[in-house]
């Protein structure tokens, strides 16, 4: 998949900006502040309706303006040629159309244009809470399977009413429990498959996240990681289900008692290891960095064998850490990705020496102050 052009209106410090994209690799260069991750967080929104840099749409409107706007076209095999636009008004919200048409839901979008994001933050999939993980492995599918990404949201809606129940019910406890059964039977039934893709998925992922680790790093530790939910992982979604269901009347009086859900895949865990130590607790600085760049690699190569139309790969200031070695790595699988590339970082000097910016095939742009220019 390609992204061919970009247009922004009001968005950050991007008042009115229009760029052409080379079908390879686009290499941002600017200083802090200047907008390069703004350019890229833009390629997000049309891929993901969200941004991964800030948390609320609010955020992103230049403060001079009441709305921002995106548009893109983008080429694939699947979609041969298609418009994308976001836009953004406060007091109205979000839209997304395609092809001028509004979707009628946000999450129609994911999916259609596969996307995978390498940045600073992702420092927070090994160092942090299970969360962060449960949002990556959740995002990570849901650009592989519409189905998961609908039992996620149809799970989502049935525990918060479901919460809800055990939060306001003041009746009998025979009466609380004839009104939970078919909401636990709908946790059951959306649970099962999301635990039983997560495991299929997993099962998978090792072997590219070990082959990244050991090319990335240089070294021969080996990673792994471990899925961690209320029962047995499986690919058996009705042998899940079925434990499901147990689970949830075993811990009943406990949930009644909490008045919230505790039992499901919203609890879900991904321990990542190092040599068998547990990497959130033991490992260095330099591991945390190296495993999280793996994972995003893996997931690159993940999308590229099992998706027709390859992935647009989003870099975002992620070689001021690196040293020489990992940073050659790191280019070099770049140029091995046949797909289509943005990079933004503050110093050009690496990308000269491995790549021929033709204009074609490889483009370079600086940016400055909101205003972006093609480098000859």
């Amino acid at each position: 998949m390609q992204n061919t052009n970009l247009k922004l209106q009001n968005f950050r410090n991007h008042i009115e900006t229009t760029v052409e994209w080379a079908p390879h690799m686009n290499v941002i260069i600017g200083q802090n502040g200047a907008g390069k991750t703004n350019l890229i967080d833009a390629l997000h929104y049309l891929c993901m309706s969200r941004s991964f840099v800030s948390s609320s749409d609010r955020y992103v409107v230049n403060k001079d303006a009441s709305f921002f706007m995106i548009k893109g076209h983008f080429k694939g095999r699947i979609r041969s040629s298609f418009d994308v636009g976001c836009s953004y008004s406060r007091g109205k919200g979000k839209k997304i159309f395609v092809n001028e048409s509004p979707l009628d839901r946000l999450s129609d979008l994911i999916g259609m244009v596969p996307v995978v994001v390498l940045s600073p933050a992702d420092k927070k999939l090994t160092s942090e809470g299970p969360k962060q993980r449960r949002s990556f492995i959740d995002s990570f599918i849901s650009q592989i399977s519409p189905g998961y990404l609908q039992d996620l949201l149809d799970f989502r809606k049935a525990r918060k009413q479901r919460n809800k129940l055990l939060k306001e019910f003041r009746g009998s406890r025979e009466v609380l429990q004839a009104y939970l059964e078919p909401w636990n039977v709908q946790l059951a039934e959306y649970g099962s498959r999301i635990v039983a893709k997560r495991t299929e998925v997993l099962n998978v992922f090792q072997s590219y996240l070990a082959s990244e680790y050991e090319e990335i790093s240089g070294m021969c530790h080996k990673p792994d990681l471990e899925y961690q939910t209320f029962c047995e992982p499986s690919e058996d979604e009705e042998l899940i289900r079925e434990r499901y269901m147990a689970t949830l009347d075993e811990e009943e009086d406990h949930e009644i008692e909490r008045e919230v859900t505790l039992i499901g895949p919203h609890r879900d865990e991904i321990v990542f290891y190092l040599d068998d130590f547990e990497l959130r607790n033991f490992g260095s600085q330099g591991q945390h960095r190296l495993f999280a760049l793996a994972l995003k690699l893996a997931q690159l190569l993940y999308f590229s064998d099992e998706l027709d139309d390859l992935p647009i790969f989003l870099l975002d200031d992620v070689f001021g850490d690196l040293d020489a070695q990992r940073t050659e790595v790191l280019l070099n699988a770049l140029i091995d990705h046949a797909g289509q590339t943005f990079v933004t970082a503050a110093n050009p000097i690496p990308f000269d020496n491995y790549l021929t910016f033709d204009g074609k095939k490889n483009r370079k742009f600086e940016v400055e102050d909101g205003n972006i220019t093609l480098i000859n």
